[in-house]
């Protein structure tokens, strides 16, 4: 049977993976499917960089604000919703683009990987919240260190999962690499992490400058979401949060934030490079004749 035909576009935070989603929507006569596992949450705009309206350029955009943000939505749920929103496009000979940093969401929708439910294991919670994030994420890293490679090593919560389901099923889902698509993945290099960086410290402070701190007090006050909630949606939350509760003045949110977001950068793309297939590329020539050669009969 013939396998439909997908793009991926990859890459870390702040590297164009937006932009070029689009351009090669209105090039090719796509629509975009999110793969970002904080821009599916409702009110989460400024602090996500989500796309705006402008910026989408009328092409489509899908799993945009799909859940409230103290839901939470499982890997197996994206992939649940990715692969509807991907048939719906395909049934209108639209072309899918699969755009987005979460690796793992990217992973649970370009390969077969299984994702059997694992219900919360209440004694061994108790025992790994004695210990301390260092010491989760070590363990981590020695159970399923692919699982490791995408979780925020500050994120009690979702260390103590990951733990939880390979402690559930004894051994770790894996990736199967044939997958249901015939997917061309493009991956935006790196070339410069100094002008990334500098990048990346731009964009915060005009984020600050936008009314990201707002956002997250409208989130704790307006939507009822916990500071707990706030924490393990990381990076801009839960910094901005531990700001607001008086824990840090703003030079250090400030500060520490930045180093987050450039340390997330490091750990999508150490994700990404062992991904064989993604073709890395520098600019929208390149992609745009990738893309070209791949769709050609």
């Amino acid at each position: 049977m013939t396998k439909s035909k997908l793009i991926a576009i990859v890459g870390p935070t702040g590297s164009g993976k937006t932009e070029l989603g689009v351009f090669l929507a209105k090039r090719f006569g796509g629509e975009v499917v999110i793969a970002d596992s904080r821009q599916i949450y409702k009110y989460l705009d400024i602090g996500t960089a989500k796309v705006t309206p402008e910026e989408m350029q009328e092409v489509p955009h899908h799993l945009l604000d799909i859940a409230r943000p103290n839901d939470v939505v499982s890997v197996a749920e994206y992939k649940k919703y990715a692969q509807e929103a991907i048939a719906d496009i395909q049934s209108r000979e639209k072309l899918p683009l699969l755009v987005g940093g979460t690796g793992y969401y990217i992973d649970a929708v370009l390969y077969d990987m299984d994702f059997p439910a694992v219900p919360p294991n209440p004694k061994l919670r108790e025992k790994l919240e004695k210990k301390t994030e260092e010491e989760l994420f070590a363990e981590l890293k020695e159970k399923d260190p692919d699982r490791a490679g995408s979780v925020d090593p500050k994120n009690k919560r979702r260390l103590i999962r990951a733990l939880e389901i390979v402690e559930s099923l004894e051994k770790v889902p894996q990736v199967q690499r044939e997958s249901p698509y015939n997917a061309l993945l493009l991956g935006i290099a790196v070339e410069d992490w100094d002008a990334l960086k500098n990048h990346l410290r731009s964009r915060l402070e005009r984020r600050i400058k936008q009314g990201m701190v707002d956002e997250v007090r409208d989130l704790h006050e307006k939507y009822d979401v916990s500071w707990e909630r706030l924490d393990s949606l990381g990076l801009e939350y839960r910094w901005i949060a531990r700001f607001l509760k008086g824990e840090i003045d703003k030079e250090t949110m400030e500060d520490e934030l930045w180093r987050a977001i450039c340390r997330y950068a490091k750990r999508q793309m150490t994700w990404f490079k062992r991904n064989k297939d993604i073709h890395w590329i520098r600019n929208k020539k390149e992609a745009e004749k990738l893309v070209t050669q791949f769709l050609a009969p």
